[in-house]
């Protein structure tokens, strides 16, 4: 076999998975069909992602944390609010638990994490490349490119993101649906300091979420994703500067004074995908390969990193018994593992994402009172912040910042 495994998709999934194998001993292809002068360009990814503090852990296990380090904004506290009422709840960590997570921007992520892979000696990076035959059988997988090459390995990776070819292709089936919403995203700053307090205010139309980030030398600066209902998008991304950033401070009730500096902006539609199972013969899915969820709690990326760490014990572990890493009963574990953890979220998040739609006064104060028992239960509200910092469940060894 020529490597141990082959990957298809080297975004943040995909390349950091690489690296982790990479950290163990264990060699990967990664095949990708983008050009890095592409996504790697300044204004092709204007969103910034929480990297929670398991997650960052992780990264910092396989080398790329350094990579990283004072280049993000930790996330000191957490408020929650129903609108600008009164009755905000705050998730803030005791002092010597540290942050809850580090914001950055995804272009720094992409990279940070695509040069470390380039220069990681286990990792064959194929960019510009794409798999246009892969057969598996019990003996293995091939994977023949676009570059006239054949790839082999015990085991295929698939790790392209929601339209994963590779799972349509194995048949597995996808419960999705698509929500009434668009994502707008960019950044701007700010007069205020944001004290390093990601805020997320509920309003009908979705949640508004400022997420801190590092100050350039203009200023304050803060990333936002605001949830408007799906037929507004297009409307809010033909705003000009001043009319966004008017529209904005008005849904933030100048909780960080006066807004300037507006970025170029994007717009997402919103939706909802799981797949049935995560694996098939000698195939595993990662990512939004697998699972694609509300981003009204931040947890896109910290599942897929929590697969990568999964993955990567499992087949660590196999590869000291001399399993071959294709075994059927390795890839169960993985199914177990991941499985019931990427559904019990998903459903939470598609669950909030719901309860918070609904509109009317009384369906605001049932999201007050619910935020006011999370307060008052020191329990639940402990169980919330483990979620935030990505610690809750059966956590792999990479997530406690401990090589397997």
């Amino acid at each position: 076999m020529d490597k141990d495994v082959i990957i298809l998709g080297g975004g943040l999934v995909g390349a950091t998975l690489a690296l982790a194998l990479d950290a163990h001993g264990l060699t990967a292809t990664v095949v990708d069909p983008a050009d890095p002068a592409v996504t790697l360009a300044p204004g092709f990814d204007g969103r910034a992602s929480a990297v929670a503090s398991a997650s960052g852990r992780m990264l910092d296990a396989i080398g790329v944390g350094a990579r990283l380090a004072g280049k993000g904004c930790p996330i000191a506290a957490i408020r929650v609010s129903d609108g600008l009422r009164p009755g905000a709840l705050d998730f803030v960590p005791d002092a010597d638990d540290g942050a809850l997570g580090v914001m950055y921007e995804n272009r720094l992520l992409r990279r940070t994490v695509f040069e470390a892979a380039s220069v990681a000696a286990g990792v064959d990076l194929r960019m510009r490349t794409r798999a246009v035959a892969v057969e598996r059988h019990a003996a293995g997988v091939t994977a023949t490119l676009s570059d006239g090459t054949a790839v082999r390995a015990p085991l295929l990776v698939a790790a392209e993101g929601r339209n994963s070819p590779t799972r349509e292709a194995a048949g597995i089936k996808v419960a999705r649906w698509r929500y009434d919403h668009a994502a707008i995203v960019g950044a701007f700053h700010h007069e205020k300091p944001h004290g390093n307090v990601a805020f997320e205010i509920f309003y009908p139309s979705g949640p508004f979420a400022l997420l801190p980030l590092p100050d350039d030398d203009e200023g304050h600066r803060s990333a936002i994703v605001w949830t408007v209902d799906a037929a507004a998008g297009p409307a809010m991304l033909k705003l000009g500067d001043r009319g966004f950033l008017a529209e904005a401070e008005q849904r933030m009730g100048g909780l960080l004074g006066a807004l300037s500096g507006a970025s170029p902006r994007a717009t997402y539609p919103l939706g909802f995908h799981h797949a049935a199972r995560i694996t098939a013969e000698r195939l595993v899915l990662v990512g939004d390969a697998a699972h694609g969820i509300h981003p009204i709690a931040g947890q896109g990326l910290n599942l897929g990193f929590r697969d990568v760490a999964a993955l990567v014990e499992v087949l660590v572990e196999g590869k000291r018994l001399g399993l071959d890493l294709g075994d059927a009963q390795l890839l169960a574990r993985y199914q177990r593992w991941r499985g019931l953890d990427t559904f019990m979220i998903a459903w939470a998040t598609d669950s909030l994402t719901r309860l918070f739609g609904i509109k009317g006064r009384t369906a605001s104060a049932v999201r007050r009172f619910g935020i006011s028992l999370v307060d008052a239960v020191p329990p639940l509200k402990d169980r919330f912040m483990a979620e935030a910092r990505g610690e809750s469940g059966a956590l792999p060894k990479l997530l406690h910042g401990r090589t397997v």
